[in-house]
C-alpha cells in the first residue's frame, strides 16, 4: 500500500430521493457521514457519473476520495475505475460501503476480497477495476422476512424499529471504514467484529 496515494471510498447506492432512505443506500448514508467528518463537500465529478468529496483523517492524516456513484447500482464500476485511475489509487486501497444481506442487522464486518454474494453494486465494482482484492465494510441488513424477495427487500426504507439504531450503526460502519485506512482491516476486524 502506498502512503501517499489517497484512499477511494465508495458508498454504493442509487440516486434520486425515492432511494434515499433504502436499505440498499446504506454507503451513500455512511459516505454522506464520512464527508461531515473529514470536512469533504460533495460535488459532482465533471467526467465521471459521481458525486465526490475529498478530505483528510486527522491533521495531516491520510487523504480520502469519497465517491457516491450516480449510475445506478448494477453500473457502479464505471465511476469507481474513472477515480481510482485519475487519482492513481490501487485497488488495494480501494473500500466499497455496501448493504450486506448475509449479515445480521446491527452488525458491520470488514473483509478484504471474495465474493459479491449478489450484490449488483460489489459485482459491477469487480468486474471494472478487474479485481476482487478491495476492502468492503459490510452493513448488515439481514434477510427479508416471510417470503419477500430480497430485491424488493433492500429496495424498501428500514422499518420503524431498525431506525432507532440506524445512526448509530452508520456511525460504527463509519469508524470501520476509517479503521480500515488507518490501520488495516485485520485490525478492524479484531476492533469491531466482537461488538
Amino acid at each position: 500500500m502506498s502512503d501517499e496515494a489517497p484512499w477511494l471510498v465508495v458508498g454504493l447506492g442509487n440516486p434520486g430521493k425515492e432511494y434515499a432512505g433504502n436499505r440498499h443506500n446504506v454507503g451513500f448514508m455512511v459516505a454522506d457521514l464520512l464527508a461531515s467528518r473529514t470536512g469533504g463537500k460533495f460535488g459532482r465529478a465533471k467526467r465521471a457519473q459521481t458525486e465526490v468529496a475529498e478530505g483528510r483523517l486527522g491533521f495531516g492524516g491520510p487523504k480520502l476520495i469519497l465517491l457516491k456513484p450516480l449510475t445506478y447500482m448494477n453500473l457502479s464500476g464505471a465511476p469507481v475505475v474513472a477515480l481510482a485511475q485519475f487519482f492513481k489509487v490501487p485497488v488495494a486501497q480501494v473500500i466499497a460501503v455496501h448493504d450486506e444481506l448475509d449479515v445480521p442487522f446491527g452488525q458491520v464486518r470488514a473483509k478484504r476480497g471474495g465474493g459479491e454474494g449478489g450484490h449488483n453494486g460489489l459485482r459491477s465494482m469487480s468486474k471494472s477495476l478487474a479485481s476482487k482484492e478491495y476492502a468492503r465494510v459490510r452493513f448488515g441488513i439481514g434477510r427479508p422476512p416471510g417470503r419477500q424477495e430480497p430485491a424488493d427487500y433492500v429496495l424498501s426504507d428500514f422499518a420503524a424499529a431498525e431506525r432507532k439504531e440506524l445512526d448509530f450503526l452508520i456511525d460504527r460502519a463509519a469508524d470501520v471504514t476509517e479503521a480500515i485506512v488507518q490501520e488495516g482491516v485485520e485490525w478492524a476486524q479484531n476492533r469491531y467484529h466482537g461488538v
